[in-house]
């Protein structure tokens, strides 16, 4: 990633309007983060999110009544997830920065289940697993500090039975692969969890807060370089699985 652009000084940071979008899972969904006011469009549906993600982002810019031009960075999911939600969401964010030339951020969709599981229930230690059909989940340990989500060793797609504890503390689980596999998963985690939302999905609100934190980094992308997180290697042959 590069830094920002000069012109992102302080206070540019502190009035930044952040328009994120993600279509990765089942929750296609929208939101704008302008300074510290959110606004947000989601709806959960098993297909048609190239369909609907345009009418949503028209809908909620003119609900926070700001236009693409007033738009400083935008955010996606950019995987893991479903090979074509994936597809989508990079393609109409690369669509919009290239015709506004705004930088993008892109955000995990696990980081994201995590941001909620934070910001709704407080987690600190968090194991989200997003169902990744074929018997498999996309998994990954987080944190929270300073109420962000921060990624402890790797992201990675498994069998649910090889996802377990990273160490000690207590677990927050988190996301529909507990839904899908919890019998396997709670016997892995056993006596380590501290609570539960197995039907926590990314949302576009939960990345803004982390690409606001990505911005103030100096982490943005040009959109030529965005490009989407599958972890399966072999995405074209299981793409009509998924």
């Amino acid at each position: 990633m590069r830094a920002c652009d000069s012109q992102m000084t302080t206070k540019h940071l502190a009035t930044m309007k952040i328009l994120a979008l993600d279509t990765c899972t089942e929750m296609c969904s929208v939101a704008l983060l302008n300074q510290n006011q959110l606004f947000e469009q989601a709806i959960s549906t098993q297909r048609g999110h190239s369909e609907r993600v345009l009418g949503m982002l028209d809908e909620l810019l003119h609900q926070a009544g700001v236009s693409l031009k007033d738009i400083d960075v935008l955010a996606f999911g950019r995987g893991p997830g479903s090979f074509t939600g994936v597809r989508v969401g990079v393609g109409v964010a690369q669509g919009i920065a290239f015709a506004r030339q705004l930088p993008v951020i892109p955000v995990s969709t696990l980081a994201a289940v995590a941001q909620r599981a934070i910001d709704e229930f407080g987690a600190k230690h968090i194991a989200v697993a997003l169902d990744a059909r074929m018997g498999e989940i996309y998994a990954a340990h987080y944190r929270d500090e300073n109420g962000l989500a921060v990624l402890c060793g790797r992201e990675q797609v498994c069998p649910p039975g090889q996802f377990t504890p990273l160490d000690e503390n207590k677990w927050f689980a988190a996301g529909t692969g507990w839904q899908e596999h919890g019998e396997t998963l709670k016997a892995t985690f056993a006596d380590q969890l501290s609570g539960e939302d197995v039907t926590l999905l990314p949302t576009a609100a939960a990345m803004t807060k982390l690409a606001r934190s990505l911005a103030e980094q100096g982490q943005t992308i040009a959109a030529e370089h965005a490009v989407p997180v599958y972890l399966r290697d072999n995405v074209a042959k299981k793409k009509g699985e998924q």
